[in-house]
């Protein structure tokens, strides 16, 4: 039996795993190809992103704010109903902003382009 003092374990526990995957991110890739007498009969290709929603959305990955199945009906319809009066009211001021040409600057009806 050694007399000496015993180092404290420093190993990572998961807590501290899943924390890091989920802040950095964790990309597995891979595929699966199935074929018989060299004609390919089936390729899976397999991409699996894990992170957290604040580093997914980071990168660009916000798919679930807009899938039916995951958000809200009403708010959906409200998110709609918004967007369409911002169109109307752009639309409106697109109107008001452009003039059309002095009927001088019109070519002549007399003319035909060649094609």
């Amino acid at each position: 039996m050694s007399l000496e003092p015993r180092r404290p374990y420093q190993g990572t526990n998961l807590v501290d795993i899943l924390d890091r995957i989920l802040d950095k991110g964790l990309v597995v890739a891979g595929d699966v190809r199935i074929s018989l007498a060299n004609v390919e009969l089936l390729t899976i290709r397999i991409r699996l992103l894990v992170c957290s929603i604040d580093k997914a959305e980071q990168i660009g990955l916000n798919w679930w704010r807009y899938d039916r199945s995951l958000v809200a009906q009403e708010e959906t319809e409200s998110t709609i109903a918004r967007l369409e009066q911002r169109i109307a009211e752009l639309e409106r001021q697109l109107a008001t902003t452009t003039t059309p040409p002095p009927s001088s600057a019109r070519p002549s009806s007399s003319r035909t382009r060649k094609r």
